[in-house]
């Protein structure tokens, strides 16, 4: 069982900067993958950013240039720096995690999701 823990989210005017966390524990081999989806009231849920074990990244094109995402192997850990927000970022974000089984499997676990409202 994969446990997916998010937090930092909260209220912010526009043009300021918030930091999400997310935290993966629980019995796994690795993790292949983890990042961050958005979904906005009445809106499909939308890549935001992920980043993979070797560091490779892919952002959403409307939060380059202005979001960041990192990761802690160590910790089992992502986190997503997000400065000049804007309005149109405020959404639920969740965090996924991808993982390798024991047994070779793959799997796709998600937080809860956290809230990020933007105010203008």
């Amino acid at each position: 069982q994969v446990q997916v823990v998010e937090s930092g989210g909260g209220l912010v005017q526009a043009g300021g900067s918030l930091r999400l966390s997310c935290t993966a524990s629980g019995r796994f081999f690795s993790i292949s993958a983890m990042g961050w989806y958005r979904q906005a009231p009445g809106k499909q849920r939308e890549l935001v950013a992920t980043i993979r074990s070797g560091g490779r990244t892919t952002y959403a094109d409307s939060v380059k240039g202005r979001f960041t995402i990192s990761r802690d192997n160590a910790k089992n850990a992502v986190y997503l720096q997000m400065t000049n927000v804007k309005p149109e970022d405020t959404a639920v974000y969740y965090c996924h995690v991808n993982t390798v089984e024991y047994t070779g499997t793959y799997g796709v676990v998600w937080g809860q999701g956290t809230q990020v409202t933007v105010s203008s």
